[in-house]
């Protein structure tokens, strides 16, 4: 835990020690609020969740979001970013793998773009979905 503490800038999402003044002050992985990231298409503003309430410091939540229908959306969109990277045998349950290639990748963004990561990710997930009647589902 001293290791995680000490490479996230002194936030542990177990630290009993960290105390946020306001909800201004939480930001992901200490460098990026989510506060500004706005979701342009309606239709997915309750399925992406970047708000204050689904903003953590670390992407760790331990939540169980599977349990009923529709809760995932609940999930933060980091966290199911990170989740998504732990798949095919070799990184199942590595989430703390996953999460310093997530934070990696985000400085990489950060460095090229100069936009906040998280609105990146956000109009990614926007332009990666099919648009209406556009996708066929095959029959025969």
């Amino acid at each position: 835990s001293s290791g995680i503490n000490a490479e996230y800038g002194g936030l542990c999402a177990t630290s009993s020690s960290m105390v946020v003044d306001s909800e201004s002050d939480i930001n992901l992985f200490g460098k990026w609020s989510a506060d500004d990231v706005t979701v342009p298409d309606l239709s997915l503003t309750d399925y992406i969740s970047v708000s204050r309430k689904y903003n953590p410091i670390l992407p760790h939540t331990a939540g169980r979001y599977q349990m009923k229908r529709f809760r995932k959306a609940q999930c933060p969109l980091v966290e199911r970013m990170c989740c998504s990277l732990m798949m095919h045998g070799r990184n199942n349950g590595k989430k703390m793998k996953a999460l310093n290639i997530l934070k990696h990748t985000f400085e990489i963004i950060n460095l090229l773009t100069g936009e906040n990561p998280v609105q990146v990710l956000v109009n990614a997930i926007l332009n990666s979905g099919a648009r209406e009647d556009s996708s066929r589902i095959g029959r025969g």
